[in-house]
């Protein structure tokens, strides 16, 4: 017997004094995939043009570490050794800029599943499902700062079609996959400064809405998510897709709403909203990134507020209504690691919750014994979690504790540090 085995043995003696089953945490764990976010293997630059980099649309990334994947082969070999150390089976989330066309220069309003189809063939080889997003910034019809609640009736169709495309794109990554491709749409339309007409805007972002779910797709392979923001980078006194708009949309039309955790005032947190929202709409898309300040999307870090967002799902049962995915783009950083880091984190912060006897605590406090509730809740914090975490990993065949980054730092080393 191992020494992970071992400590892994002891620790479930722990938890199951407090009623809770170890063996059934991780078999649970095991069956919720999060979805990786394509973008943070090359700074959200996309393959449209020779060394792209994103522009505009009221987002940044800073940071030129060395090894930045150039091409759709170099990012899906990254994604292939970050996924070698992350345990459990999981998805990508792809957004429209990565597009292969080849030779030939497809506009966004005219991309189709073929300009996927190396993309979705991996997909398939790896036995992941895949999630979408249109791409509405670093394109001259967004220069404006607006798109889908443009004034002007052509650009706005552009990004309509463009909206529309993206639906029939995530439906055939849906059919071909066997799991529904959950397609987003975010827009970064807004002003830096204080508008006069915050709802002529609006007006043409909800008909514009109307008219790309006209199309009727089969939720089997495809679901709508919109999503909303606080401000952004050029759009920090109005955003047209508020909180409240994406809201009211998605109860309206049966859509998902997408929260992402960086796209809210820094003291206001998604976790307090997920059981509202829930109560309303079928099912939620989280976007998980962490805010510092201003800037949304810092690599994911096992916090307070991951913690609670993880709890809210499981002490809810709401795991099945919920798609996680991942947005965040550090540059700064080894970028494989970046992946692996935060996907490690969602993961701990949803086997914490799972070793968490839910049941015991509801029962304290329906009973009125909060003394008792939050005892026990500050003892949680000292069990020992880690010993269950290492032995999933093992049971996995990803590298427990801290030694996956060691293959990090061999791929960085062959393999990322020939892209310069």
């Amino acid at each position: 017997m191992s020494n992970i085995e071992k400590t892994y043995s002891l620790a479930t003696e722990r938890y199951a004094e407090l009623g809770v089953d170890a063996d059934s945490a991780i078999a649970r764990l095991a069956e919720a995939p999060v979805s990786l976010h394509c973008w943070q293997g090359d700074d959200v630059g996309g393959f449209e043009t020779p060394d792209a980099v994103l522009s505009g649309g009221g987002i940044q990334a800073t940071g030129n570490y060395p090894g930045k994947a150039r091409t759709a082969d170099e990012l899906r070999a990254d994604l292939d050794k970050a996924m070698s150390l992350i345990p459990g089976n999981h998805r990508l989330n792809l957004h429209a800029i990565y597009a292969e066309t080849g030779d030939k220069r497809v506009q966004r309003d005219s991309l189709e599943p073929e300009h996927f189809s190396r993309w979705i063939d991996w997909a398939k080889s790896s036995g992941m499902g895949m999630d979408f997003n249109g791409s509405f910034f670093s394109h001259p019809n967004a220069d404006s700062g607006f798109t889908l609640s443009h004034a002007d009736d052509g650009i706005r169709k552009f990004w309509i079609d463009h909206a529309k495309a993206c639906r029939r794109i995530g439906a055939a990554m849906g059919e071909a996959l066997g799991s529904p491709c959950v397609t987003n749409v975010w827009i970064p339309d807004g002003y830096k400064d204080t508008p006069v007409d915050r709802k002529a805007p609006r007006r043409r972002f909800k008909a514009a809405l109307d008219d790309i779910f006209s199309e009727k797709l089969d939720p089997k392979h495809n679901l709508d998510a919109v999503e909303s923001k606080l401000f952004g980078i050029g759009s920090e006194s109005y955003v047209v897709g508020s909180h409240e708009f994406c809201l009211g949309y998605a109860i309206a039309n049966h859509k998902l709403l997408c929260l992402d955790s960086g796209h809210f005032h820094p003291t206001e947190v998604i976790s307090d909203k997920i059981s509202s929202v829930l109560t309303f709409v079928d099912e939620i898309l989280l976007h998980v990134s962490r805010g510092v300040r201003w800037d949304s999307d810092h690599v994911v870090t096992l916090s307070d507020e991951l913690r609670a967002i993880a709890e809210e799902l499981v002490r809810g049962d709401y795991l099945d209504r919920t798609h996680i995915g991942l947005d965040y783009f550090d540059a700064s950083i080894n970028r494989v690691a970046a992946w692996t880091i935060g996907t490690r984190n969602m993961l701990k912060a949803l086997l914490l919750a799972m070793l968490e006897p839910s049941d015991k605590l509801r029962e304290m406090e329906r009973g009125g014994d909060y003394t008792g509730r939050l005892a026990l809740i500050e003892e949680l914090k000292t069990m020992p979690f880690g010993a269950v975490w290492d032995y999933y990993c093992e049971r996995k065949c990803v590298p427990a504790g801290a030694a996956w980054l060691d293959d990090v730092r061999k791929y960085e080393k062959e393999v990322l540090s020939a892209r310069q």
